[in-house]
């Protein structure tokens, strides 16, 4: 571990608490004194058409606020049969106001005629990772990405996990992602695909700021 690494801070394009927290703990693991700070700037308008667009979004305007290295994450769940959606529409999908049990809801009733194997889907997280020209001359952008493939059970089982949890099924696996204990989907989910393909980049970054 370089020292620049030892000692870098990046800001968390988010004001959830809660995902500060995470993302502190999981790259924390890896990076031992990274320090993970949260946003306290205004919100972009999230226009883009995929994760990575929407996670780029995110990260340039934390970046431009700040001046700091900014990182941010676009993730949702994309249903082989229905094309990829909900994709980037899942955390809205019964609409803007909808929480996770009506988002839940209405996907399982417009699978309500599809059977195995046609159940088919996807986790997808992309986390994008951006330094401004600030801190390095014409800036820099990174986006890492996390998939974590699975079918959709028919009912809700479990009670760990959020959003979807209760009805993906992981690949290779006869529980749902809200059946497995939080250390087991913390470890596997695309949440953690992306985080692996992430920290590479940082420590790169890191260094190149010595």
């Amino acid at each position: 571990m370089s020292e620049a690494s030892s000692t870098l801070e990046v800001v968390l394009a988010t004001h959830n608490q809660h995902k500060v927290a995470e993302f502190q703990r999981i790259l924390g693991e890896r990076m031992p004194g990274l320090t993970v700070l949260a946003y306290d700037g205004p919100s972009p308008v999230e226009d883009g058409t995929s994760f990575a667009e929407n996670a780029l979004i995110k990260a340039r305007a934390a970046a431009a606020h700040t001046g700091r290295i900014a990182l941010a994450d676009d993730s949702g769940i994309c249903v082989d049969v229905m094309g990829g959606a909900p994709g980037i529409f899942s955390a809205r999908w019964a609409g803007s106001r909808a929480g996770d049990e009506n988002n839940l809801r209405l996907l399982l009733d417009q699978l309500a005629d599809v059977k195995r194997p046609d159940r088919g889907a996807s986790f997808r997280c992309t986390i994008a990772l951006v330094v401004p020209d600030a801190l390095v001359p014409g800036g820099e952008e990174v986006v890492a990405e996390g998939r974590w493939p699975g079918a959709l059970a028919y009912e809700p089982r479990g009670s760990h996990g959020f959003g979807y949890d209760p009805i993906f099924e992981p690949e290779g696996r006869e529980v749902t992602a809200a059946e497995l204990a939080p250390e087991v989907k913390n470890a596997e989910s695309h949440r953690a695909r992306a985080f692996a393909a992430l920290v590479p980049e940082l420590e790169r970054v890191a260094a190149g700021l010595r």
